[in-house]
């Protein structure tokens, strides 16, 4: 049943099956295993799971636990293109319209189309 509310649980069970979805992915897959490994329980993915779950507590409710600069890790990874950006996006969206009904699900599109620009534009992709 797909959530008519954002709460904290249900952006932690968004960010679990995005993340899920984005290892087994062959464009983007690569990026997030040479950083954080292919395990989402180990040491390096359980607190980046924490923090992105946070980072979307604090553009859809106005959490305040989000500690952190989102576009500065982009900055040091090496061969970002504009079509993983794009499968990124193709990724979360269909998580967001697995978890969220449609109003919801578009919110959280539009924040990300608008921030993935923001960041291809500051790396200059």
């Amino acid at each position: 049943m797909q959530a008519n509310e954002v709460t904290k649980e249900n952006l932690r069970q968004m960010v679990d099956l995005f993340y899920t979805k984005v290892i087994k992915d062959e464009l983007v897959g690569p990026f997030f295993i040479e950083k954080l490994g292919d395990d989402m329980k180990n040491e390096k993915w359980v607190p980046h799971l924490e923090l992105l779950t946070n980072f979307w507590a604090s553009i859809a409710l106005g959490d305040f636990a989000y500690k952190g600069n989102p576009f500065a890790p982009h900055a040091s990874i090496q061969n970002l293109s504009r079509e993983a950006f794009s499968r990124w996006l193709e990724l979360f969206a269909a998580t967001l319209d697995t978890i969220y009904v449609p109003q919801i699900a578009n919110q959280f599109k539009e924040r990300s189309t608008i921030i993935a620009g923001n960041f291809m534009r500051n790396l200059q992709l």
